[in-house]
């Protein structure tokens, strides 16, 4: 590929907005280690801000006809990157346990491993929806522990404190359950593909 063409590639609208998701990193970071409830509320907004480029760029990249190997690569990395950023600082504080976290990221170095090998052979993971409701659960519950304090919510019928940190954590409890059920069904569906290629003629 030529080096103008990279550029385009790497510099195009939609890969720019996963750019600017890496680059905000830093600065959430440091939103979360100040901790006080106006730093972790801005931090909140720009962790949810992250998730919905996430879904613009993809919308944009397919509307636009811009999608590439480099927004294939650096869209999930982008993801990763800053959920692992929450969950270091959580850590940080105290509000999260270490092996959680060691649990969800051996659970995605594995997964992205297998992917790997599975397209070396020729193989075709389905994606799962216990992968999309753990990804789910998994924001829901790590914005909550990153909004943290406890706040009146009205429901209009009637208001209630909320303990957002606590209902974050239970939150990413399941999303862990859900990311090793999935990982187990792609490993499952691995070792099935792999009994369905051809062994080559000799």
């Amino acid at each position: 590929m030529a080096a103008s063409s990279i550029r385009e590639d790497v510099f195009n609208l939609p890969n720019m907005l996963t750019w600017a998701r890496v680059f905000v990193i830093p600065v959430f970071m440091w939103l979360m280690y100040l901790g006080t409830p106006l730093c972790s509320m801005i931090a909140a907004v720009l962790f949810t801000l992250a998730a919905i480029t996430d879904f613009v760029d993809g919308y944009l990249a397919r509307r636009m006809g811009l999608e590439s190997l480099t927004g294939k690569f650096l869209d999930p990395l982008a993801d990763k990157l800053i959920v692992t950023a929450a969950m270091i600082m959580l850590v940080y504080h105290g509000d999260l346990q270490a092996w959680l976290v060691a649990i969800v990221l051996s659970r995605e170095f594995a997964v992205t491993g297998l992917r790997a090998m599975a397209g070396a052979e020729g193989i075709v993971l389905k994606s799962r929806s216990s992968a999309r409701l753990k990804t789910a659960f998994q924001l829901v519950g790590v914005l909550g522990m990153i909004i943290h304090y406890t706040y009146e919510i009205d429901w209009y019928v009637v208001s209630s404190p909320v303990n957002f940190h606590v209902m974050g954590y239970w939150f990413v409890i399941v999303s862990v359950w859900l990311g090793l059920w999935s990982g187990f069904m792609y490993f499952w569906g691995f070792i099935q593909g792999i009994g369905q290629v051809k062994a080559p003629a000799k």
